[in-house]
């Protein structure tokens, strides 16, 4: 059985459980990170030296970065559908899914940090600036969804599981946002998923 470790409040192990609940794999969770530490500890370093979550193992198989974690999950029991097999489509999908890490990412997580985990903790002109990149990854985000249905086109792909938890994290961090109706439609979409509503839905912390 697959057997990944993470908590759940975590952005990226949120990625690899919307993924998993998609395949509708069954698997072993073990809590690690944060409040439950673990990866510090010699036996997970010699899974994952970078001492963070999430990592997955599969049937002695050992793969840490969660949109790696996705991309495999996706391939190996998704093909044709999370995973397209057209390259044009999967080429979409890829393209999401590192705009999620290289432009997306970095700057909401210093934003969810500094009014979340550590209120006041970022330098007003370096959280006024990262506020800044967000709101403008986002509005990245709004026109390219003014042209198709999903982030792959016109099917729900590994793009939606690797990019809905930080729309959704993003949506409700307490500061002000200006509408973005194509945004909102596909979050919508997403939240009708129930593997979503139960990964997503949940208290940010």
């Amino acid at each position: 059985m697959l057997k990944l470790w993470g908590r759940t409040n975590s952005l990226n192990v949120q990625k690899v459980l919307f993924c998993l609940g998609e395949l509708g794999l069954p698997f072993e969770r073990v809590d690690a990170g944060m409040q439950f530490g673990l990866v510090k500890s010699a036996e997970y370093m010699a899974m994952n030296p970078n001492s963070v979550v999430p990592t997955l193992e599969d049937d002695g198989f050992v793969l840490w970065e969660s949109n790696a974690i996705v991309r495999y999950l996706a391939a190996r029991h998704g093909a044709g559908t999370l995973s397209p097999t057209d390259p044009r489509a999967r080429a979409q999908a890829d393209r999401w899914m590192d705009w999620q890490q290289t432009s997306h990412n970095p700057m909401l997580t210093k934003v969810f940090w500094n009014l979340v985990r550590q209120p006041g903790g970022v330098p007003q002109d370096e959280f006024n600036d990262a506020c800044a990149k967000v709101e403008r990854a986002m509005d990245i985000l709004e026109e390219a969804l003014a042209h198709s249905v999903w982030l792959g086109g016109e099917a729900f792909t590994m793009a939606e599981c690797a990019l809905a938890p930080g729309v959704h994290r993003y949506l409700h961090l307490p500061m002000e946002r200006k509408a973005r109706p194509n945004v909102t439609r596909w979050y919508e979409a997403v939240l009708e998923r129930p593997m979503a509503r139960n990964i997503l839905l949940l208290p940010l912390t």
